[in-house]
């Protein structure tokens, strides 16, 4: 296992000025890296949004998995350059199934695409997000706010715009750009205002804004968030600039709750909000500027790094949970989606390591955890041209979730 190290992505030839990376296990074990003490929100886990314990995996020697059984293969093409994959797979732990989206995203009219909807804080059956852009397929993302606003924790870049994400904390992220191949690492969100330097934002669109920080909300957001993004702080520990048509044009101790967002409110907490009372009286000019480091075009962040430059990075065999996990093969340019059942008598879920060991087997040597537990699914087109879920979501039905990763195709 590797120490901290800058993801210089040479290897698929990204240029990307993503962050330097924890080691994976720390991210998926300690205590800092859970939405919980990144964000300050509560319930969610490194292994998903509900926050439910999964049963413990019977710890036994490698060797003792190693003699994997498949069966009840299915495989069909579901548009030029898509193919679906479902499998069993039996090992001495138990059965699981599994379900692999392969893309092939030089072929023309096909595109990876963020899926989400027209306000950050809402949720929908990923059925229904993907029918907004006419996707083929698609699975779920993001870990949540699962108890309140329902927007996601980390990082969310939609045909280049910033939609959501904090500048520091949940940053793993999976990142395409607009031309080579996709990768995984750490992405902030860069929020500034000019006229203000030195402000200090932290959070864009975020559930929480981070004690001491400044958070962005627009009206892609929805409307004012009000005291729910502070925790219930109030009074002096919060601060509330509006800033419309280039400058400020209130800056109070009263935080707006479901008024429409008209220009940009600043959200400060703590020394945030002493900040904001600083350096942005009433009647400043000022602009707020979102950007991501080498503006890629889609961008969605996870709990943790699987795989970087083909070696695993999370050594956590412990909780089994279903999962969902998007991959990358450098060699080829093609994205893996994968989704696999769990907390159901036909699939006992995976581990994080068990999920990192399938995705380099299925040829990945990028890869990241998403969102798993009840928010696991996969939604794809059958070659009868219906579009249906495709995995046994473990909560019975779809989970209405906030955002996904989309496959769309425009027949050239």
């Amino acid at each position: 296992m590797t120490g901290p190290r800058s993801v210089a992505l040479s290897v698929v030839a990204l240029g990307l000025a993503l962050s330097a990376l924890a080691p994976a296990s720390t991210a998926a074990t300690t205590p800092a890296a859970s939405p919980s003490a990144a964000d300050g929100s509560h319930g969610p886990t490194v292994h998903s949004s509900d926050g439910a314990a999964g049963p413990l995996a019977e710890p036994m020697p490698r060797a003792r998995l190693a003699g994997v059984v498949r069966s009840n293969q299915k495989s069909y093409k579901v548009v030029p350059g898509v193919r679906f994959r479902q499998f069993d797979q039996r090992d001495a732990r138990g059965t699981i199934r599994a379900y692999l989206l392969r893309a092939n995203l030089q072929k023309p009219g096909l595109s990876l695409q963020y899926a989400g909807l027209p306000q950050v804080a809402a949720r929908d059956e990923l059925t229904d997000i993907l029918a907004r852009r006419q996707a083929v397929a698609g699975v779920n993302g993001d870990f949540f706010d699962i108890s309140d606003t329902g927007a996601p924790l980390g990082v969310g870049i939609d045909g280049s715009r910033v939609v959501h994400g904090p500048s520091q904390g949940w940053l793993k992220s999976f990142v395409l750009p607009a031309k080579g191949t996709a990768a995984v690492g750490d992405l902030p969100v860069e929020a500034s205002v000019r006229r203000a330097p030195d402000l200090g934002i932290t959070n864009v669109n975020s559930p929480r804004v981070s004690i001491d920080g400044i958070g962005v909300y627009t009206e892609q957001w929805g409307r004012a968030p009000g005291y729910t993004v502070t925790d219930g702080a109030r009074n002096r520990d919060v601060r509330q600039v509006v800033i419309k048509d280039g400058r400020v044009v209130s800056n109070t101790t009263s935080v707006s709750a479901g008024t429409q967002i008209d220009g940009r409110i600043l959200i400060g907490r703590g020394e945030g909000a002493v900040r904001l009372n600083r350096q942005l009286p009433l009647g400043t000019r000022a602009r707020v500027v979102l950007r991501a480091p080498a503006e890629p075009q889609v961008a969605i962040s996870g709990s943790a790094i699987l795989l970087q430059d083909g070696r695993i990075r999370t050594d956590d065999d412990g909780e089994l949970h279903p999962r969902t996990a998007v991959g990358v093969d450098t060699d080829t340019g093609r994205v893996l989606l994968l989704v696999v059942d769990g907390r159901q008598d036909h699939s006992r879920g995976y581990t994080l390591l068990e999920l990192a060991r399938l995705m380099k087997q299925l040829g990945a040597e990028e890869a990241l955890n998403l969102d798993g537990g009840g928010s696991s699914t996969m939604v794809t087109t059958r070659p009868s041209g219906r579009t249906r879920v495709a995995n046994s979501p473990s909560d019975g039905q779809e989970r209405t979730v906030p955002n996904g990763l989309q496959l769309v195709y425009d027949a050239p």
